[in-house]
C-alpha cells in the first residue's frame, strides 16, 4: 500500500515493442522500450514495485528488497570511457549522481552497480543496436543476468533537461549540488532519463523542491571490486546466499531497514578518511562505556519504521486519486506522526552524550521543524492515533485518524461504518447460537470479516458445516468460512470505507500541503537514525566478542588477530596470529601445505582492514592499520590444481586488473597464482608478478606453493617469508605418519617442501619409485639453492635497508620524549652492530 495504484499507467502498444502481456510501455511522447536484439533473452519484464530477486552475488539482507533504478550512459567518440550514472531508490527520495572515467574493463561501473543492487537498469537504445552492441552494455548484461534492462531513446539522455530537473526538484538544503554537477554532462544526461522514467512507472511526480540530490565522487571511499567482495564473502555467502555467515551477517545487529542498508553500503565502500573513521570509533567507544546510553538509544531506534521509504512516498504527488492512493496517504501520515513522536525520546537518550558526533546529532534534533510538523498534524489527527500491528487494528486507526467535528459528512460515514461492524459481530453471534457452534469473528485484508471456529469434524452434524456457509477452508482443527449475508455486509463495509478514505484523504492532502515546506528535516532524521543504528550494531557486536579499537598509522600491525566469521562458525575460538607490514616489510610471502590455514588467514587480514575502515572494532588484542584506498583479492581454492585453460585465463584477468588499478595505498591479497599451467611457467608468472607488485610499494600478502619464490627476499629487502607450521605425528594404527595442522604463522620458509613426495609415500606407489623421486628432487633443490644463495653483501644491504626504514618510521610516528627516543635509537644501533660488529665503528657517523 506504500506506493498506491499503478494500474492506470498509460500504454500505447503501437509505440512499444512488447515482450509479454505484463510489459510496460510509454506513448510516443515519452520514453519507449526498444528491442534488445541478442540481449533480449537476458531480460525479463516485471512490475518494478513487486520486488525482485537479484543474482546471488548481489543478494542483500532480509530487510532489503531490490528497489533501486539506475540509468547509465557512456560518452561517444573521444569521450568513450566517460561514464555518467544516476540512481534513485523507490523507497528513498534521494538521487545519487556519479561521473567518472573508467578503463576498458569497466570495473568501476560493475562495482558501483553491484553495490547498488539495482532492480532495473536503464540505458540508451544506441548502446544495444542490433549488430552494434557496445562493450559496456555487453558487460553489464553479463554481470546482471537477473536484472531487468530497459532501453530508452538517446534523446531522453539530455543534460539540459537533467539540470532543469535538479533545479526544479532538489530541496534547498542540498542545492549546493547544482554547483558540483552543472558541468558534469553525462550524469546530468543520466538523471534526465531516470526521473522521466520513474515518474512514468510510479504514475506520480515528485513534489517541487522535495528530493535529496547528491554527487558521489569515488575519492572518499575505498574501492573493493565485485570479485574481491565475493571472494571475501562481505555480504553474500558463496555456498548459500541465504546463509548469514558473512561480514555483513556478523556485524548486522541493526534494528531498522535504513541501518541495515547503511551497514551494507559501508562494508562494500569503506571510508578512507581517518578523521571520520575515528569520529565513529569515538561513538562506539562511548556506547560501550555507557550502558545507559547504549540501551536507551537501542530502545528508541528499534521503534522507528523505514523513515527513508516513508519520506519517499510523502514527497510524491499521485497523477490520479484512487482508493489505494488515498489509503496510502492516510497510512503514511500516521507513520509520520509515529516517527515525529520518537524525536523527543531520541533527544532524551542523547542528552548526556559526550562525543562530538553524538552531540551534533542531538543538536540536529533540536530543529524546530519537527515540532511544527507534529503540531500541525495534531490539530487534525487524533492524539491516540498511532501505528499498530495487525491489519484490522491499522484499518481502525485510519478510519478514525481525523478528529471529529472537522468534516460532518466524515463523522456520519464513520458512524455508518461502526454500525456495520457491530451488525457483523451480531450476525456471527446469532449464527453461533443458531447452530450451537463456537464461532468467532476474524479478519484479513484479503477476505475482510469472516468466521473461524475450532472444532473436530466428528462434533459436526454429519461431519459437515451447515449448507448456509460457503468458502470453507480447514487447517488442522480450524475452520474458516463465510455466508451470503456476511459477504453482503462486507461489501457495505467496503463501500463505507471508500467514503471514509476519500473524505479523510482530502483533509490529509490539505494538511500535507501545509507541512511540505518543513518536511525536509526528515532527511536529517533519516540520516541520524540509520547512522546511530549502525553504530549501535558495531557496539553490540563488540559485546559478543573481544574486539579492540583500531588505530591508524603507516603500519598494518595486528597482534593476535582472528577471523571474525570463522569465530561465529567454529565450535572453538579460531587460532590467533600476528601480522606486521610496514614500508620496509611491505611484501609477505606465505607458504605451507594445503589446508594449513593460508586462505583463512589472508581473508582475515582483508576483513579486519574493512572493519577498521567502516568504524568497527576489530577481532584482535591490538591493531593498527594503514588506510587502504583499494582492497584487491585473488583467492584461489585448494583444488585449483585441477584447473583448466579457462580457469587459468580467469586468474590472468584478475591479476591484470590488480596491476592496472593498484597503487602504493592499496592492500593486495593473492592466494595462489599460476597453478593452471606448467610448474616452470607458473613460477615464471608468479616471479614476474611479484616483481611488478613490489614496484608499486603496496602492502601485499602473497600465498604460494611455489617455494622457489621464497628466495626473492635475497634481491628485495622489503620481502618477508612466513609459513604455517605443521606437526608430524605417527598413528597407532600402521605406524603411519600424519600431518597435524597448528594454524600458527611463523617467520621463515616452510619446512614442508615436498607435499607430493609425502603423499606418494603413503600411497601404493612402489618404494623404489618414491626413493628415485626423492633423489631427483634433492638434486634439483641443491642446484636452485646454490643459484639463489645470498651473499654477505646482499645480507648487509638488507640490514641497512631495514635500519633506514625503522628510522623513517620513527621520524614520522614517534611520540617518545627526547630521552626515551635517544634510548630507542641506541637500541637500533646496537641491533645493527650485532649483525655487523666489524662495521660498527665505521658506521657510527651514519
Amino acid at each position: 500500500s506504500y506506493f498506491g495504484d499503478k494500474s492506470s499507467c498509460a500504454e500505447d502498444a503501437s509505440a512499444v515493442n512488447l515482450t509479454s502481456s505484463s510489459s510496460r510501455g510509454l506513448n510516443s511522447t515519452c520514453i519507449r522500450k526498444t528491442p534488445l536484439s541478442s540481449a533480449r533473452s537476458l531480460c525479463r519484464s516485471h512490475t518494478p514495485l513487486m520486488g525482485h530477486s537479484v543474482t546471488s552475488s548481489s543478494a542483500v539482507s532480509a530487510h532489503t528488497i531490490a528497489s533501486v533504478i539506475v540509468a547509465v550512459v557512456e560518452g561517444r567518440g573521444l569521450a568513450r570511457g566517460e561514464i555518467g550514472m544516476a540512481s534513485i531508490d523507490l523507497k528513498n527520495p534521494e538521487v545519487i549522481l556519479s561521473q567518472f572515467a573508467d578503463n576498458t574493463t569497466y570495473a568501476k561501473v560493475i562495482t558501483k552497480l553491484k553495490i547498488l543492487t539495482p532492480l532495473e537498469i536503464i540505458m540508451s537504445n544506441t548502446a544495444c543496436d542490433a549488430g552494434n552492441t557496445t562493450k559496456l552494455f555487453s558487460l553489464i548484461t553479463e554481470h546482471f543476468k537477473n536484472v531487468t534492462f530497459t532501453t530508452v531513446q538517446r534523446k531522453y539522455f539530455n543534460e539540459t533537461k537533467g539540470l532543469e530537473y535538479i533545479e526544479q526538484l532538489c530541496a534547498s538544503e542540498f542545492s549546493t549540488v547544482f554547483m558540483e554537477v552543472q558541468s558534469k554532462y553525462y550524469c546530468l544526461a543520466a538523471v534526465a532519463a531516470l526521473l522521466k522514467y520513474v515518474e512514468f512507472i510510479q504514475n506520480s511526480v515528485y513534489a517541487p523542491k522535495s528530493l535529496k540530490v547528491r554527487f558521489q565522487g569515488s575519492e572518499k571511499t575505498a574501492m573493493i571490486d565485485s570479485s574481491s567482495a565475493q571472494n571475501l564473502e562481505l555480504v553474500t555467502n558463496n555456498r548459500d546466499s541465504r546463509n548469514g555467515h558473512t561480514l555483513f551477517g556478523i556485524l548486522n545487529y541493526t534494528k531498522t531497514p535504513g541501518g541495515s542498508r547503511r551497514l551494507r553500503s559501508n562494508i562494500l565502500e569503506p571510508l578512507v578518511d581517518a578523521e571520520t573513521i575515528n569520529t565513529r570509533l569515538d561513538c562506539v567507544q562511548e556506547l560501550l562505556q555507557d550502558e545507559e546510553l547504549f540501551f536507551g538509544l537501542q530502545a528508541v531506534i528499534s521503534k522507528f519504521l523505514d523513515t527513508e521509504q516513508l519520506l519517499s512516498v510523502l514527497v510524491q504527488i499521485p497523477k490520479q486519486d484512487t482508493v489505494k492512493t488515498a489509503e496510502s496517504k492516510i497510512t503514511n501520515l500516521i507513520y509520520l506522526k509515529h516517527t515525529l513522536e520518537l524525536v523527543e525520546p531520541l533527544k532524551a537518550a542523547l542528552r548526556n552524550c559526550s562525543t562530538p558526533l553524538l552531540k551534533a546529532y542531538y543538536s540536529s534534533l533540536e530543529d524546530s521543524r519537527f515540532g511544527i510538523i507534529l503540531e500541525k498534524i495534531t490539530t487534525v489527527i487524533n492524539d491516540d492515533t498511532r501505528y499498530t500491528k495487525g491489519c484490522l487494528n491499522m484499518r481502525t486507526q485510519k478510519c478514525y485518524a481525523v478528529k471529529p467535528n472537522i468534516n460532518e459528512f466524515l463523522d456520519i460515514a464513520r458512524r455508518t461504518y461502526t454500525e456495520i461492524v457491530d451488525d457483523i459481530a451480531g450476525l456471527i453471534t446469532q449464527l453461533a447460537e443458531k447452530y450451537n457452534l463456537p464461532m468467532r469473528t476474524s479478519f484479513s485484508s484479503a477476505r475482510g470479516f469472516f468466521i473461524q471456529m475450532n472444532a473436530d469434524c466428528s462434533t459436526l452434524p454429519n461431519g459437515q458445516l451447515p449448507s448456509e456457509f460457503t468458502k470453507i477452508t480447514k487447517m488442522k482443527n480450524t475452520y474458516s468460512f463465510t455466508s451470503a449475508d456476511l459477504i453482503k455486509m462486507n461489501e457495505r463495509c467496503q463501500e463505507s470505507l471508500r467514503e471514509i478514505y476519500h473524505m479523510t484523504y482530502l483533509i490529509v492532502c490539505k494538511l500535507l500541503n501545509e507541512i511540505y515546506e518543513y518536511i525536509h528535516c526528515l532527511y536529517k532524521l533519516s540520516d541520524i537514525v540509520s547512522m546511530l543504528d549502525m553504530l549501535l550494531s558495531f557496539a553490540h557486536a563488540c559485546t559478543l566478542s573481544d574486539y579492540v579499537r583500531p588505530e591508524f598509522t603507516d603500519t598494518l600491525a595486528i597482534k593476535q588477530g582472528w577471523h571474525p566469521i570463522l569465530e561465529k562458525i567454529a565450535v572453538e575460538k579460531p587460532v590467533s596470529n600476528n601480522t606486521y607490514l610496514t614500508e620496509g616489510s611491505s611484501f609477505i610471502i606465505i607458504t605451507g601445505p594445503n589446508m594449513s590455514g593460508k586462505s583463512t588467514y589472508l581473508k582475515q587480514i582483508a576483513l579486519c582492514q574493512i572493519m577498521a575502515q567502516i568504524g568497527s572494532y576489530v577481532p584482535a588484542e591490538y591493531c593498527s592499520f594503514r588506510i587502504a584506498e583499494q582492497i584487491f583479492t585473488r583467492i584461489g581454492m585448494d583444488d585449483d590444481i585441477e584447473t583448466n585453460a579457462s580457469t587459468f585465463m580467469k586468474e590472468m584477468k584478475e591479476i591484470t586488473y590488480i596491476m592496472q588499478n593498484a597503487n602504493d595505498k592499496s592492500l593486495i591479497i593473492i592466494d595462489e597464482l599460476g597453478r593452471g599451467t606448467s610448474t616452470e611457467e607458473g613460477i615464471g608468472i608468479c616471479y614476474a608478478a611479484c616483481e611488478y607488485l613490489l614496484s608499486l610499494k603496496a602492502f601485499t600478502l602473497f600465498a604460494t606453493h611455489f617455494l622457489e619464490l621464497c628466495h626473492i627476499d635475497a634481491l628485495y629487502p622489503n620481502v618477508e617469508n612466513y609459513h604455517f607450521e605443521v606437526q608430524h605425528v605417527r598413528s597407532s594404527v600402521g605406524n603411519k605418519e600424519k600431518i597435524a595442522y597448528t594454524y600458527k604463522l611463523s617467520k621463515g620458509y616452510t619446512e614442508e617442501k615436498n607435499y607430493g613426495l609425502k603423499a606418494a609415500e603413503v600411497s601404493s606407489l612402489p618404494p623404489s619409485i618414491v626413493l628415485d623421486a626423492k633423489e631427483i628432487t634433492n638434486h634439483i633443490a641443491r642446484q636452485i639453492l646454490y643459484r639463489q644463495k645470498s651473499t654477505p653483501e646482499t645480507m648487509k644491504q638488507r640490514v641497512v635497508y631495514h635500519l633506514a626504514m625503522r628510522l623513517v618510521q620513527t621520524a614520522r610516528n614517534s611520540r617518545l620524549d627526547p630521552d626515551s627516543l635517544r634510548i630507542y635509537l641506541r637500541g637500533l644501533k646496537k641491533k645493527y652492530e650485532a649483525h655487523f660488529p666489524a662495521s660498527g665503528t665505521s658506521n657510527k657517523q651514519q
